[in-house]
Formats: C-alpha cells, structure tokens, sequence
C-alpha cells in the first residue's frame, strides 16, 4: 500500500470509527486499514464489503502491508492484520460444500467487532454464550432471530436479558437448565443438548461438560414437556479440533434417535439439528464435509422440513488474522539466539499451553535488514522466543531456526484469530485486549 493512503486514512480516522467499530472499543485499540482509496470509499458509503469485491491478500501483499503499518503508523506495539478478503473466501467454501447447514459463527471464538459485522453482513448467524456476546451481536443491528444462545448452563441474570431482547432460542442438558428457564423465559424454544460419542479425536472434548447421556433424553423431554416448553431439535458437539470426521455421521445418528423418541411421546415434529463446531478451514474441511451431507441424507431422508444448523468458529476465525510482534530483548548464549517480544503467553499465544499446533511464523528485519526484511537465504540459529512477563512460563517457542535478528525487529505470526485475543489476560500490566486491529483486503474491483 502506498505512503499517502496511510496519511489519507489517518486523516479521516474519526469518520470511519463511527461507521465500523463497535463501542467497545476506544479509538486506540483499534484502527482499519484498507488496500485502495476506492475500497475506502465503499466502506464509507455502503458501510461494509460486498463479496465481490474482497479478496484475500497474497503473502508478499500481506508482509508489504505489515512494512507500511510499521513505518507509516509508527508502530512499535503488537498489532493485528484482519484479512477480510480471507474471510470471504471462507463464506464461500463453507456455502459450496455445505450449502443445506446455516452457519452460526461461535463468538467466543474471536469477538472482534469488525470480523463480527462482516460475519453478519455475509448472511451469518451467530452463536452466542452469555450476555456480553448477545449484546455485541445486537449492537451490529443483528435481529435477535439469528442467535442461538447455546450455552447449556445459563446464568439466570443471563437469562432474564435474552427473554428481554427476543433471543428465543437456546439449549440444555439438565432438569436444573430447564426450570431456571421456565422461571425466566417460559417462551423460549429448546435444543436438548445430547452428548455424542467420543469418536472424532478432537483436541477437545466437550462431553465431560456438556450434553445429556443417551438415557437422560426421555426424561428430560417428558420433563420439557410437562413444562409446555416447545422443543423444536436437537444440539451435539463433537468437539473443537476433531480429526476423524465420521464422528459426524455417528452424532447425527444419535440425534435421529432423539427425534424419534419425541416423536413417541407425543411432542410436536423436530426439525431443528445443530450439528455444533469441531470444523478447521482446509483440507480437515473438505474432508468433513462429504461426511456431512452423507449422513444427514441417510439419517434425515425422510424429514423434508429440516433445518440444519452449525457452530462454526475457529473455520473463520483462525486463518483470517495475522499477529505482529515487536522484538523487544535479545540474548546471545553461544549458538542460541534468545528473543523476547511485546506479546506472549499471557496474551495471544495463550492456546500454546494445551494446544501444541505448529506455529507458523515469518521473520522480519524492518529495521536491521531493510534490502531483505524476510531474510530469505540468511543463516539461522537455534532460538527461543520469550514473552514480555516475568513468569518463565511465558515461553513461546524453543529450539526454532530463525535468522540473526535486533531489537525493533519483528516477527509475524499466521494463523492467530482463533482463541488468541479472547483467551488474553492482563497479566503484569500487558493488556491483551489493548492490541490493535488493521483491516485489510485486496480490491479486485
């Protein structure tokens, strides 16, 4: 991106954070950046991206804009790049492969008011676990009909706000759930939370916590039932980060069950099925998929009226944002290089505690390599990254090739949207929530 855009942005800054930025955010801790005056203009006259026009930003793309937030803006603290382009192409994928499954973004995933309003803008729906993420959706202008409030276990505070805002759909596992919503919201329709079988070898499994055992169902619906609640479907997860797909078809199985026993009791036909999240954008995906569609027409052939629903969140999120880290410490102990830098486990690199995905980063020497910030062909070292807090613990990586680096040098991590920035702390004085976001697209127009 060109110099004077920066400038031109800067200038008209104010202007632009009344039309895209949530409330929640003052005007320092988050900033939008776009690849050309003209895609600027849309914004400001349309108030958001049309499909057509966002594309994702090719990798040299991607770093040329890091190098122009850098200098241009001056930056010295962590930042985010929010590919909207990338989420686009994801709208998309998930639309060609599972066009009959409505998608309900996962909140918790990633907050961030401007991946929420360019969900919402694309034709999301959202899934939403307590107030705070209910009253963010709504900020968006988003009808209350296109959230789920999927949390099986709800405070009654929580509750009492979601029947006075009209979010009339939600889930529960329990007898306990069930009178709390009677007491709170006696309208609201109900998915029976149903634990699924523990097949799909997900990092994370959901069953521990949530999801009514196979011989819970009856009374559970008798006891719906005899509190005149509508119960319209059934909710599973087979939980985050799930490696073997016919899981799926194994939870929509169980869930054919349950329609059938309502069914037995009497209880108006189901035909709502939420098939949760466990979903990763890639070749996991594509692979899911086929699963999928092939047991929803097995199991559900004959349930013309069927409405599928799904709870996506790290499928959009993950890839979407890419995190920038300044090097702020440097020690050399013979071969080993030992880097600290301004963001860690306490912040954004918090899933490297239980989740030991490779992480995927970029050297780049802004300021001591400037003929080649990438370093490309350079020797690397051993190295360690560190986070800025005093605990040991706050350990990003040991033993990772990187070139000679300097301080005011930084390091470029993809795939950071999923649980990064939700899941931070303020711990020893750095504020995870306090790292700004710039926006970015390539204008194909």
């Amino acid at each position: 991106m060109p110099s004077y855009l920066f400038r031109h942005l800067r200038s008209i800054w104010k202007y632009m954070h009344s039309l895209i930025v949530s409330p929640f955010l003052s005007l320092d801790q988050s900033r939008t950046m776009v690849s050309s005056s003209r895609s600027l203009q849309a914004i400001i006259s349309a108030g958001w991206l049309t499909r057509k026009r966002a594309a994702a930003l090719s990798e040299n793309e991607l770093i040329a804009f890091i190098q122009s937030v850098i200098s241009d803006e001056q930056q010295t603290e962590p930042f985010y790049v929010l590919d909207l382009g990338v989420v686009v192409d994801l709208f998309d994928t998930w639309i060609r492969n599972l066009p009959m499954v409505q998608a309900f973004y996962a909140v918790k995933c990633n907050p961030s008011p401007a991946l929420l309003r360019e969900m919402a803008a694309l034709g999301s729906n959202f899934d939403c676990a307590s107030r705070a993420e209910i009253e963010a959706i709504l900020a968006l202008g988003v009808s209350p009909d296109r959230i789920v409030f999927a949390n099986p276990c709800k405070a009654e505070s929580h509750i009492k706000y979601a029947a006075s805002v009209g979010v009339n759909l939600t889930t529960f596992d329990s007898k306990d759930e069930l009178e709390k919503i009677r007491k709170w919201h006696p309208e609201c329709a109900l998915l029976i939370r149903i634990k699924p079988p523990e097949t799909s070898g997900a990092r994370f499994q959901l069953g521990a916590k949530f999801g009514a055992l196979p011989e819970e169902v009856v009374p559970l619906l008798q006891a719906a039932q005899a509190a005149k609640f509508t119960v319209p479907g059934v909710s599973f997860h087979i939980g985050s980060g799930a490696t073997h797909f016919r899981a799926f078809e194994e939870a929509i199985a169980a869930a054919k069950t349950v329609f059938e026993k309502a069914a037995h009791l009497g209880m108006p036909n189901m035909h709502l099925l939420n098939i949760g999240g466990g979903f990763t954008a890639g070749p996991r995906f594509t692979e899911a998929a086929p699963v999928v569609k092939t047991a929803l027409q097995k199991y559900f052939f004959n349930e013309p009226g069927l409405k599928v629903m799904a709870e996506p969140g790290l499928f959009f999120a993950q890839s979407s944002f890419t995190l920038v880290a300044s090097i702020i410490g440097k020690r050399v102990r013979h071969e080993l290089r030992e880097y600290w830098i301004n963001d860690g486990i306490y912040g954004s690199m918090n899933f490297l505690l239980y989740d030991h995905d490779d992480v995927i980063l970029t050297p780049l020497a802004c300021t001591s390599n400037r003929g080649n910030p990438t370093c490309k062909g350079l020797k690397t070292y051993d190295s360690t990254v560190f986070g800025p807090t005093c605990d040991a613990v706050d350990t990003v990586l040991k033993g990772h090739p990187l070139p000679e680096l300097q301080v005011n040098d930084w390091l470029v991590f993809h795939k950071m949207g999923a649980y990064t920035s939700a899941c931070g702390t303020k711990f020893n004085g750095f504020d995870t929530c306090a790292i700004s976001t710039y926006i970015a697209y390539s204008d194909q127009s």
